[in-house]
């Protein structure tokens, strides 16, 4: 198995909780409650749009097919203030 890493973007929700979009996967929601789980679940839904690609002879995305392994990362993290 391989692996890619793709630009995710994590929002804050009313309510609480976060919403993840991506640029590279076109069509990809996920919803959590915290940023750990919307991040898990965007892996997921990731995977299973790969996966649904493979099995009915769909293209996979470009930007999944052309992506590396390894680039830098920036992440922006929440910090409580007291």
């Amino acid at each position: 198995m391989s692996e890619v890493t793709i630009q995710l973007h994590l929002e804050p929700i009313e309510g609480g909780g976060y919403v993840a979009t991506s640029p590279d996967v076109p069509g990809l929601v996920a919803q959590g409650r915290s940023m750990t789980e919307t991040v898990e679940i965007a892996q997921g839904l990731v995977r299973k749009i790969v996966e649904s690609c493979i099995e009915h002879g769909d293209p996979i995305p470009d930007a999944l097919s052309s992506l590396p392994a390894t680039p830098g990362i920036e992440l922006h993290i929440p910090v409580g203030m007291p």
